[in-house]
């Protein structure tokens, strides 16, 4: 059976796979959720929205003769990693996830570590502070309970209403950023603390960077688990897992 793909996409790593994937002549899909309003173009077929869960991505495997599946989602989306895990497990599909590896605090980091969403709130339960809020516009509402302090907030797209808090600057950007830049940013919106997801690589590493240089503590939030799976690091493992499934027949 020829190759079919189905790339779970919405990361760098999802469209440069998708590129290695187009330049070997194979046949693919790049899945996004729908998130952000305008994704990028991939060099494959691609397509928009939720699957209607486990047994609605059952389906679409079936139903699209799809042989094996990259999961390069971004790693805090767990339930769609989750579903994935599920859904190939029932159609003997082979599954593979193309991920980051995560951040390591370094000399001179000041960490601490949260192991969600709701701990990040709680731990900002405390007096008024400027915070760069690097967790996404789908979290914004869940640092409500928290109105007391300046959040400085980049995003890929604008919220569609108004953070739920007072005091707050919205910045409209798509990384990858510098550790430079976003030192000056820092230090112009006079930062106290940064709020973030580890969410790996070198793309949004560079407020990580900043943090240091400027003697910041950061608020860390841990990845979420994920079942157990075969995963990669590079465009160039997934292809090599690619081809070794093609010498196999699978």
């Amino acid at each position: 059976m020829a190759t079919n793909l189905l790339i779970l996409g919405g990361t760098t790593e999802a469209t440069a796979l998708g590129a290695a994937v187009a330049s070997a002549g194979l046949s693919g899909t790049v899945s996004f959720a729908g998130r952000v309003e305008r994704p990028k173009r991939q060099p494959l077929p691609q397509r928009v929205g939720g699957f209607g869960g486990v047994e609605g991505l059952r389906t679409y495997l079936r139903d699209n003769d799809i042989t094996h599946v990259v999961d390069a989602t971004h790693p805090f989306a767990a339930q769609m990693s989750s579903n994935a895990v599920r859904a190939c497990a029932a159609e003997n599909v082979p599954l593979i996830a193309l991920t980051r590896a995560p951040w390591r605090a370094q000399a001179g980091d000041n960490w601490t570590h949260v192991p969600d969403i709701a701990d990040a709130v709680a731990a900002l339960d405390r007096t008024a502070a400027r915070v760069m809020l690097a967790v996404g516009r789908m979290h914004l509402d869940d640092f409500a309970p928290n109105p007391q302090h300046f959040y400085l907030l980049r995003l890929v797209d604008a919220p569609s209403t108004p953070p739920a808090f007072p005091e707050h600057h919205v910045l409209v950007s798509r990384g990858p950023f510098t550790a430079q830049d976003d030192l000056a940013l820092m230090r112009d919106h006079r930062i106290d603390l940064v709020v973030s997801k580890n969410a790996g690589g070198t793309g949004a590493y560079a407020k990580v960077e900043a943090a240091r240089a400027l003697g910041l503590p950061v608020i860390m939030i841990d990845r979420p688990t994920i079942a157990d799976r075969a995963t990669a690091f590079s465009v160039d493992d997934v292809m090599a897992w690619l081809s070794h499934d093609e010498n196999r027949g699978v």
